[in-house]
């Protein structure tokens, strides 16, 4: 087992710019859906996600916060073995404007043409309890 830090994952995250978000549906399924971190780089065990309040994913985590993120990194790279993290949370759902004004990038406009005011708007907060981490030689587990 390596002894990698949140720091060291950081750096290795840094060019990942999609996550699968995985919840636990009302019907004990497993739901996944790709999401954005908006290049918010600086991995310090909490990740940022956008969407709409009235979505699945947004009430599978009232239902239950508990939930799972996935990242590949250096996939289908010459050369570069591929980097994988799994990270277990808990979401927090925030709609505090502050907030969103804190974790907007400007690519956010696309999918939200109002921006920060956008109807229905609403930031995922996922804190992570643990991040197991792979690439290919190396593999380690951070509890957070």
């Amino acid at each position: 087992m390596a002894d990698k830090t949140l720091a060291d994952l950081s750096v290795k995250m840094r060019d990942i710019d999609f996550a699968m978000l995985s919840t636990h549906t009302r019907g004990g399924a497993i739901g996944a859906r790709p999401m954005s971190n908006n290049r918010e780089v600086d991995y310090d065990g909490d990740s940022y996600y956008f969407t709409y309040d009235k979505t699945l994913m947004v009430q599978d985590i009232e239902a239950n916060p508990q939930i799972g993120l996935s990242f590949l990194g250096s996939s289908g790279i010459i050369g570069q073995r591929p980097f994988f993290v799994a990270v277990e949370g808990r979401a927090e759902l925030i709609h505090d404007k502050a907030q969103f004004a804190a974790h907007w990038t400007s690519d956010l406009d696309r999918w939200f043409e109002d921006g920060i005011h956008t109807a229905g708007l609403v930031l995922i907060k996922v804190h992570a309890s643990r991040v197991h981490y792979w690439d290919g030689e190396d593999e380690g587990e951070i509890v957070v």
